[in-house]
């Protein structure tokens, strides 16, 4: 928490601190449960002295919440972010070469690696991306052409997990590549952004990159069901970070009431500015303990039946723990005045969580998506039922 306005105006977070949350058990408890014993010394620490056979979502759940703490959407996405969308796809259909070369180093903090899906003209649209890859006439090779944009971690990624168009137009012709920073004909700039500074948001060319045909991540053109298969666990990751984000802007609204005072009394005395908080918390409170519901769920169904049943549902959940998050945002920033406009000091947290609201409402389905997939899915709901 300290150190967070500082790496924001930096953007970017020292390398050594991937390998402190490595050693401190922190890194693997972001790529999906259950604990990734397989990809891991005999001796690697678990925070809170948990066995691996006891980790569940939930643990994942707290984790997230607890570093969430620090107040800086950024922060939390340069340390888990590229982890926490990019590794799976990697751990759940990649080779095993790939676990030794990318899964391990990942996890012990001695290599980042990033998610590559949203294009310049395509984001939420993810069946239509056109960043092509084809095969050389000796089959052994793909040659990568196009482009990626507001990538988490890639300014400073080691690994990139790459959807591409192998095949025919739609969702049936994506695949997933890995490719390394290495590759000839793959540059990374930063992107200047309202916010996440620190997490090394970035545009990303691919030029005539020549990708084994090793490195294809499952099955040539069905990349799609890859990506598919984690999308409800970013999802939750996304809730659980914006539960937390509004926590904090709560706490700090909180504090401030308390202190500051304005026509002879504290804010808190004041009937519109309790009314504020009330809101603040009783949305809070709804998004947390559906977020716990949906948790829970994840832990009762397979992963096949969870994608099925709970795609809708978590979509939901999604926009409105943005939607949350941003009201909360609103209401802080009017509790806290001038300061909630100044970059540091007292305000620092509000000001820059106020800035990242758009980086929880877009990324990962945008809030539109969102609720129209949800509509959709209870649309469905007899069909899904005799499943």
């Amino acid at each position: 928490m300290p150190f967070c306005h500082e790496w924001d105006e930096a953007k970017g977070i020292p390398r050594s601190i991937w390998r402190k949350c490595a050693q401190a058990g922190w890194l693997p408890g972001v790529v999906g449960h259950p604990w990734p014993t397989q990809h891991l010394p005999a001796d690697y620490p678990i925070a809170g002295g948990i066995l691996p056979s006891e980790f569940d979502a939930f643990h994942e759940l707290v984790l997230i919440d607890e570093v969430a703490r620090c107040g800086s959407v950024g922060v939390l996405w340069g340390l888990y972010e590229g982890l926490q969308i990019g590794l799976p796809p990697i751990i759940q259909f990649g080779t095993p070469k790939m676990h030794r070369e990318v899964v391990q180093p990942c996890l012990l903090g001695e290599a980042v690696v990033c998610l590559c899906i949203t294009e310049p003209g395509h984001g939420s649209d993810v069946a239509n991306l056109t960043t092509e890859a084809k095969k050389t006439a000796d089959g052994r090779h793909f040659v990568v052409n196009g482009a990626k944009k507001w990538i988490t971690n890639g300014v400073f990624a080691d690994f990139f997990t790459v959807a591409v168009r192998t095949g025919q137009s739609g969702m049936k012709g994506v695949s997933l590549l890995l490719m390394d920073r290495n590759m000839p004909g793959l540059t990374t700039r930063q992107m200047q952004c309202s916010g996440v500074w620190a997490s090394g948001t970035t545009y990303i060319t691919f030029e005539d990159v020549l990708v084994p045909v090793e490195n294809l991540i499952g099955k040539e053109n069905e990349g799609f069901l890859v990506m598919m298969n984690n999308f409800n666990h970013e999802r939750l990751g996304f809730i659980g970070q914006a539960s937390r984000f509004s926590r904090v802007l709560l706490e700090e609204s909180l504090k401030y009431a308390n202190k500051r005072k304005t026509f002879g009394k504290k804010l808190m005395e004041h009937t519109v500015i309790r009314q504020k908080l009330a809101l603040m918390t009783a949305k809070i409170e709804c998004v947390h303990a559906a977020y716990e519901h949906m948790v829970y769920q994840t832990q009762t169904m397979t992963r096949a039946e969870s994608n099925v049943k709970l795609g809708g549902a978590i979509a939901l959940l999604k926009a409105q723990a943005s939607q949350t998050m941003e009201f909360c945002a609103r209401e802080a920033a009017q509790i806290f005045g001038g300061l909630s406009y100044s970059r540091g000091g007292q305000g620092e947290k509000i000001e820059r969580l106020y800035r990242e609201v758009r980086a929880i409402a877009i990324p990962g389905g945008s809030e539109e998506i969102m609720l129209d997939l949800g509509m959709r899915q209870i649309m469905k709901a007899p069909a899904l039922a005799k499943l």
